[in-house]
């Protein structure tokens, strides 16, 4: 069996066991999902998150091309303290499906693009929770939102397929990660210190109490986000998916749109 040109090995093996859903029913969505997820895929570095056999199975994180990928699977090399790494970016229907099956449940995305991997083209505040009130998570979201406004950025909205959400915003690439890390800083303290209640910038998990985390960390060289519309693994089949600030209010969970 082939799609977009892939041949698919092992189509009928189930990656998500509670929802019985197989590897050719994954393909399948990426397939289809290509033309809205590739725009966000684009020139980007990615880490690949893999689970060939299945999402209840160790995973692994892959940074580094497979040498036997095959040349339509593009790379660039991304220097770094130890040397470099090899690293896939996906601007195709092909390639997509080619990594699906492969077992690639998620994809991460950099901030910046193969052409200037030190200067971002987005920042991303990552609203992370300490416990499952998912309201409060909303609530963060909108204050972030507003914060942002405020400074004539128009902010965008995504939930990420687990916990929490994202709102991130697009920048001109004039600026390095490390002319940026001071900026992002000061306006997630800003935020935390504007709402001591509900926001933290606390970077140790125990020390946060049940506030959320305003993580701006991603927004560093060779750190990643998790692509739109991409899958999560978990036992739900959540999926990252940008939304309007509209459809905030009636939102119940940050995994409430699944394969």
């Amino acid at each position: 069996m082939k799609i977009a040109g892939v041949e698919i090995s092992n189509p009928d093996k189930i990656l998500y066991p509670k929802r019985r859903i197989s590897k050719l029913e994954i393909v399948q969505y990426y397939h289809d999902i290509a033309d809205k997820m590739l725009p966000y895929l684009k020139d980007r570095p990615l880490t690949l998150q893999r689970f060939p056999d299945g999402i209840s199975k160790q995973g692994f994180y892959q940074k580094n091309a497979a040498d036997y990928f095959p040349d339509y699977i593009k790379t660039v090399e991304i220097p770094t303290e130890e040397g470099s790494n090899t690293q896939v970016y996906c601007n195709t229907q092909k390639s997509l499906v080619y990594l699906a099956n492969q077992g690639v449940i998620s994809f991460h995305t950099w901030v910046a693009k193969r052409d200037k991997l030190d200067k971002p083209d987005k920042l991303v505040f990552d609203l992370d929770p300490s416990d499952k009130d998912f309201e409060k998570v909303k609530e963060a979201a909108k204050i972030v939102g507003d914060f942002l406004r405020k400074k004539d950025i128009e902010p965008n909205l995504m939930t990420t397929g687990q916990n929490g959400l994202h709102v991130w915003y697009k920048i001109y690439r004039t600026k390095t990660f490390d002319q940026i890390r001071e900026e992002v800083k000061d306006m997630a303290d800003e935020l935390a210190n504007s709402h001591p209640d509900l926001l933290t910038t606390e970077v140790r998990k125990n020390k946060r109490g049940n506030k959320i985390f305003v993580d701006y960390l991603r927004n560093s060289y060779a750190q990643t986000s998790i692509c739109p519309y991409s899958l999560r693994p978990n036992e739900q089949a959540g999926i990252a998916t940008p939304i309007s600030w509209n459809d905030l209010n009636d939102l119940k969970s940050s995994d409430q749109f699944r394969l």
